[in-house]
Formats: structure tokens, sequence, C-alpha cells
């Protein structure tokens, strides 16, 4: 039954329109034919009635007590054409209101006298003479008449009403399919432009991860109200969300891209020095290498450093968890300063914590990291007696401020300055031993803990902010 209907769905509607008007055509003629029918039978069956009435009291009928002699039986006036009337007992009496009919043979004389006089109305076939509606009555003197008017009008007219019913359900049928092809195909023409814009995209060089310009259903194809709109509104959030995962992995293959760059010019630098020292030490035959060893040595742990901040960077993007245990912050911030003290004695450290330890959930080693980078920071970018002030504040959440009177960032800094490998002073922080992984490696710690990090700065008040959830 399947492989009978279209395909598409055009013509499967198109065919359903055409299979409903035609049941529908079909259901209409039969009920019409029926009812008329009905009415032209009991029009008929009102006629035989009026005319038993007449044949009753007409005065040259045969009755069952008496002959007519030489007279010839008469139905009475205004009798039907075709009228037959049979009285049994009498020798074949037929009488028409048109006259001139010939006796009946026997076997119809039997057919009709088998007509039980029950007052109902009786279809018959009589040979020679067609289908009649036979009434059979006792008549007021006990004779029992039998009336019979011919079906030729009705089945004439029920035939007609039948083909003129079928050629206007051929032609309904044939309306019906021509307006349906028009209609269906108006109805869906939307269905077709949002699937225009599918095949776009799907025509669209996705794999190369941009989007060379925005595809998208058109907004009047979106009405939530309407299937096709629903449809339309759906690929829109699809091509969306696409858009959107293609942009982030483009951003992402980019990042990837500068980082393997700067990692590259990183490591660069220590290798050629570590190859400069080799060469030098080969061309010269020094016997005493300790100061190349020594370079070599402090070159190597500089490249070791950015290998494991590249590697700790990589697994916190990565989403790998971190330890989750109870940290005092308060003794670590603490730590932090007096080691910033010990290892800077030319600026000016102090620290404001709450008197009560604040407990936080974390990786102590990670979060003294993120605070011992803020500090570094501090050290490597301003001058010699900055004050720097570490402040631990509890509310909604625990913060730690880390604020200095230094000469503050450069506002175009600012917005990058959590990217990777972002230096406010190249030649000093490759001098110091930075490479820029500092403040990306103090957000993503931040981020594993479901923390922020942010900064805000002016010349003379810089304060970097780091916000953790309360324990």
């Amino acid at each position: 039954m399947r492989k009978l209907l279209p395909s598409s769905l055009t013509g499967r509607l198109i065919v359903t329109v055409v299979a409903l008007v035609a049941v529908a055509s079909l259901l209409v003629a039969g009920a019409v034919t029926v009812v008329m029918s009905h009415y032209l039978t009991d029009r008929l069956d009102e006629k035989l009635k009026d005319s038993m009435g007449r044949a009753q009291h007409a005065p040259n009928l045969p009755r069952s007590d008496g002959d007519l002699g030489d007279r010839r039986p008469d139905a009475g006036r205004g009798q039907d054409v075709g009228l037959i009337i049979v009285i049994p007992g009498q020798p074949g009496s037929i009488v028409t209101a048109s006259g001139g009919l010939p006796q009946i043979s026997t076997a119809a004389r039997d057919l009709l006298a088998d007509v039980t006089p029950d007052d109902e109305a009786h279809n018959v076939d009589l040979p020679k003479y067609g289908s009649y509606r036979v009434l059979a009555q006792e008549g007021p003197d006990g004779s029992t008449y039998i009336v019979g008017l011919p079906r030729d009008d009705v089945e004439e007219t029920i035939a007609s009403l039948i083909w003129w019913e079928a050629l206007l359900a051929l032609g309904a049928i044939a309306a019906a399919a021509v307006a349906g092809r028009v209609l269906v195909r108006r109805q869906l023409r939307p269905l077709r432009e949002v699937a225009a814009t599918a095949h776009e995209v799907i025509a669209m060089p996705l794999s190369s991860g941009e989007i060379g310009e925005t595809v998208r259903v058109p907004v009047e194809l979106t009405d939530p109200a309407t299937e096709v709109g629903q449809v339309g509104g759906a690929l829109n959030q699809l091509l969306g969300h696409v858009e959107e995962a293609l942009d982030a992995r483009h951003e992402s293959e980019q990042q990837v891209r500068q980082f393997l760059a700067d990692a590259s010019h990183e490591l660069r630098t220590p290798l050629s020095t570590i190859k400069g020292y080799a060469e030098l030490s080969r061309r010269t035959g020094r016997d005493d290498p300790d100061q190349i060893l020594a370079k070599v040595e402090s070159e190597a742990g500089r490249m070791s450093t950015l290998v494991e901040d590249m590697l700790l960077l990589a697994r916190l993007d990565a989403g790998r968890e971190v330890d989750r245990r109870p940290v005092d912050l308060t003794r670590l911030v603490v730590e932090a300063v007096n080691d910033a003290r010990v290892v800077d004695p030319e600026r000016q450290w102090t620290f404001d914590v709450p008197d009560e330890p604040v407990t936080v959930t974390g990786d102590e080693q990670r979060l003294h990291q993120a605070v011992t980078n803020l500090l570094t920071n501090a050290s490597r970018h301003t001058p010699p007696k900055t004050t720097v002030d570490v402040r631990l504040q509890v509310g909604d959440n625990v913060r730690v401020e880390v604020h200095d009177d230094g000469p503050g960032i450069d506002p175009a800094l600012v917005p990058t300055i959590f990217e990777r490998f972002v230096r406010g002073d190249s030649s000093r922080t490759r001098a110091s031993g930075g490479a820029g992984l500092g403040m990306s490696l103090v957000r993503a710690i931040m981020h594993a803990h479901h923390g922020t990090a942010t900064v805000e700065s002016t010349p003379g008040d810089t304060t970097f902010t780091l916000t953790l959830p309360r324990n």
C-alpha cells in the first residue's frame, strides 16, 4: 500500500485531499440517492392509495357477487396511466387508466394474487409489464382489490440522478486535485524555504571551522504558532548552536596555534643560550666549566618551569579536578607574604587578615601558587619602595585582594592581562625569568576552584582580586 502512495509530502497531501473529496462525494451521492428513492416511492405509494380508493368506488368494476355483463370494466376517472387493477375471483380482470391493455398471463396474475392484503405496498416484477408497485386491500364489499402502478418513472429518475451525481463527483474530484495541488504547494512553500536553508548550510565548508556568512531561516518563517514556524525556529536555534560551537572551536584552535608559537619562542631563547655556551666551551676548551654549567643549569631550570606551567595549564583547561581539601586561607596568605618579604626586601609587604581562620575547600598547593604569582607580579612590575598590601575578606564569598601603589597597568593591557604569554614589559620579564604565564595560571586555578580573578588598575592604585566560594 505504501508503494502506491507518492513519496513526497506534496503528493501524499494531494492524494489525501482527493481521497477525502471522493469519499465525501460518494457519501453525499449515496445519501441523496436513498432520500430521493424514498421520496419518489412515498409519492408513488400515495398515488396507489388514491387509485385504490377510486377503484373501490368505481361503478363498472366486477364484484365478487356480480357480473358486468356486456359492460366494459372501468377503473373510474382520474386514474394514473399504466394502472393495473386485479380483483381475484374474477376472470383475469384488468383495468388501466389508459385502457387497451391485454389480459395478463396466468403467471403474472398468480404473482399479483400472492400479494398479502396488509395495506403495505410491495415491489413486484410482472412479465411483459416490468416492475410495479402493488397494494392489496379488502374493499367495503369484502372483495380483495390489488392495485399496481409502474415504477418506470422512479427508476428512470434515480438512474438519471446517479448519472448526474457521478458526473458531478468526477468534476469535484478533478477540481479538488487541481485546487489541492495549488493550495498544498502554496502552504508547503515555507517548508521548502526552510529545507533550502538547510541545504545552504550543508553546502558550506563547515569542516574549516568558519562560517563566511550567517545563514538563517527568515524571521517570517519562525512563527511558533505554526508547525513550519516551529521547525524554522528550531533550525535557527540549531544553526546558532552550531555557529557558536564552530566559533569556539576556531578560537580554541587559534589559541592553540598562538600558544604553540609563543611556547616555541620562549623555549628557543634558553635552547639557543645552552647551544651557544656549549659551542663556546668546545671552541675555547676551558678547563673550568663551572660558569658555563651554571648558565646551562639556569636556562634548563627556566625551560623546566615553562614546561611545568604549560603542562599545568593544559591539565586545568582539560577540566581535570583539583584536590578538594580544607585549606586555611589565613595561614596561606600570611606565609605567602612572609616569603615575599624574604625574596624582595626592597618593597613593603603588609597583610590584613581576620582574627579567625578562614577555611575554603580546594588544592592548597594551587591556591598558594595563585597568591604567590600575584605577589611575584607586583614585585616585578613595581619600583622599589612600593607598598604591596594583601587583604583577606569574608562575606558571601571569600576574597583575596593584592593591592599596590605602583605606576599601574597600561589600559590597553588590562583586558588581556590574564591571557597566556602576555607581558607588561617584555625585556624586564624575560630578564627576570618570566614567560607571561603567571596571570593565565592564576585565572585557570581560580576557574578550577569555581572562582574568579579580576583586576582594576589606575596610576597609583592597582588591585588584583581572587574570589572563591565560601566553604
